[in-house]
C-alpha cells in the first residue's frame, strides 16, 4: 500500500494523463482501497472526484444508486448534496450583493417587515455566517409532522416562536433555518423563484446542465441516486424525509462530474469577483471580533498547514463531503447515498495524497 500511495502521489503531481497506463491503474487501486466499503454492486455507493491543478485526473462510481433498479453509480449520478446545498445559496447572496440589490448589513425586517420584534436585528450576514440565533425550524415542526415542509413554511414556523438561541452575531450556531431564509431573501430581491434563479444564473453559467433545486411534481432529477438506511442488516430505501423539501439549506441534486465545473468556476471567479469569493472562504468574525470558522456557505480549517474552504451534506439517505484547495486548484468530493458513515474520512485519506505532493 505504501509504494501505491507514492505512486500516486508521484501521478498527482504530474496530473494523471501524464502517468504511464502502469502508475494510473495503480492510483486507482489505491482510491479504490479507499472507498472499497462502497464497492458492493449490491449496496448503496459513491462517486468521487478528484481535482489536480483545475483539471478532473480521476472520477469514479461505485455501487449502487438504486437498489431496487439495479443502477450502478457513474461520475453522472445525482446525489442529494444536502447541505453542500448551502454555498450555492451564499452565492446568489453574493451574486445580488455585487449587483447592489442588497446588502451584507441588511436586516431580516427589510424583507420580511412583519418579522417577529426578537428577530429585528438580524442581517443578511448572520444568516450566511450562521450568527443569527434563529431557533432551528426542525425543533418547531410538530413530531406528528408528515407533510414535507418547504422554505416558505419555515418562515411561518418563525413567526410562531417568541425568542432566539443568542443574541444575533453573538455566538456561531449552525443553522439550517438562516438558509432556508436566504433562499426566501433570493426569491423576493429577484423576483424569480429560488430554484429558478439557481438554474439561470448558475447552473446555466456553469456547465451544470442536469443539476437541480428538486421540486416534487415540479422539477425531475435525471440519473438519480436513491437514499438508503441499514435497518435490521437490510439496506432500506429512505429517500426523503419531512424536512427533505427545504431547498435553501439542502435541496439541491448534482453528480460529481459537475461539481467540478461549480468549483473551477469559483476558483476563476467566474460568477463573482475574487474579493467576494475570497470572504465566502474566509474566517467571519463576531460582533466582538472574535474569529468563527465558517464564511459564507463554507467551513473553513487549516489541514497539514493548508487553510481552506470545505462542507459537508447529510440528510436522510445521503452523506457527503467537499474538500477544496484554491491556491492548488485541487478538490476530492465524495458523494454517497447511503445514511451511515462520515465520507470526511475517506475524503482526507485522498486529500492526503494530494497534499504529500506540495
Amino acid at each position: 500500500m505504501k509504494h501505491s500511495l507514492i505512486l500516486f502521489a508521484a501521478c498527482m503531481l504530474m496530473v494523471l494523463p501524464s502517468c504511464s497506463s502502469t502508475s494510473a491503474l495503480t492510483a486507482e487501486q489505491s482510491i479504490d482501497t479507499i472507498m472499497s466499503d462502497f464497492s458492493s454492486p449490491i449496496g448503496p455507493g459513491a462517486a468521487v472526484v478528484v481535482m489536480r491543478n483545475d483539471s478532473v485526473i480521476f472520477r469514479k462510481g461505485y455501487g449502487s444508486a438504486s437498489l431496487n433498479q439495479n443502477v450502478p453509480v457513474t461520475p453522472f449520478t445525482n446525489f442529494r448534496l444536502a447541505s453542500i446545498t448551502k454555498q450555492f445559496t451564499a452565492m446568489c447572496i453574493m451574486m445580488l450583493e455585487e449587483q447592489g440589490k442588497l446588502s451584507f448589513n441588511d436586516t431580516i425586517v427589510k424583507f420580511f417587515p412583519d418579522f417577529p420584534v426578537y428577530g429585528k436585528n438580524i442581517t443578511v450576514r448572520n444568516l450566511l455566517n450562521h450568527t443569527s440565533g434563529l431557533p432551528d425550524y426542525e425543533s418547531l415542526m410538530p413530531d406528528s409532522q408528515t407533510v414535507q415542509v418547504l422554505d416558505a413554511d419555515c418562515l411561518q414556523l418563525l413567526y410562531r416562536a417568541n425568542s432566539l438561541y443568542f443574541p444575533a452575531g453573538t455566538k456561531y450556531q449552525y443553522s439550517n433555518t438562516g438558509y432556508a431564509m436566504l433562499a426566501l431573501i433570493v426569491e423576493k430581491v429577484s423576483g424569480k423563484r429560488f430554484a429558478d434563479f439557481l438554474k439561470e444564473n448558475i447552473f446555466n453559467k456553469t456547465g451544470m446542465a442536469t443539476t437541480v433545486a428538486y421540486e416534487k411534481g415540479i422539477s425531475t432529477v435525471a440519473n438519480r441516486a436513491y437514499g438508503y438506511s441499514l435497518l435490521g442488516g437490510k439496506w432500506t430505501e429512505t429517500d426523503q424525509s419531512s424536512t427533505s423539501a427545504v431547498l435553501g439549506d439542502g435541496g439541491i441534486y448534482s453528480n460529481v462530474e459537475e461539481m467540478a465545473r461549480w468549483i473551477s468556476s469559483l476558483w476563476s471567479f467566474k460568477l463573482i469577483s475574487e474579493k467576494s469569493q475570497r470572504l465566502a472562504w474566509s474566517d467571519a468574525a463576531l460582533n466582538d471580533g472574535t474569529p468563527i470558522d465558517y464564511g459564507m456557505g463554507w467551513h473553513t480549517e487549516t489541514y497539514r498547514s493548508v487553510k481552506h474552504p470545505h462542507h459537508g451534506g447529510s440528510s436522510l439517505g445521503f452523506r457527503n463531503h467537499i474538500l477544496v484547495f484554491p491556491n492548488g486548484k485541487s478538490m476530492v468530493i465524495i458523494l454517497t447515498n447511503r445514511n451511515q458513515g462520515d465520507p470526511i474520512i475517506e475524503a482526507k485519506k485522498i486529500a492526503e495524497l494530494l497534499l504529500t505532493t506540495h
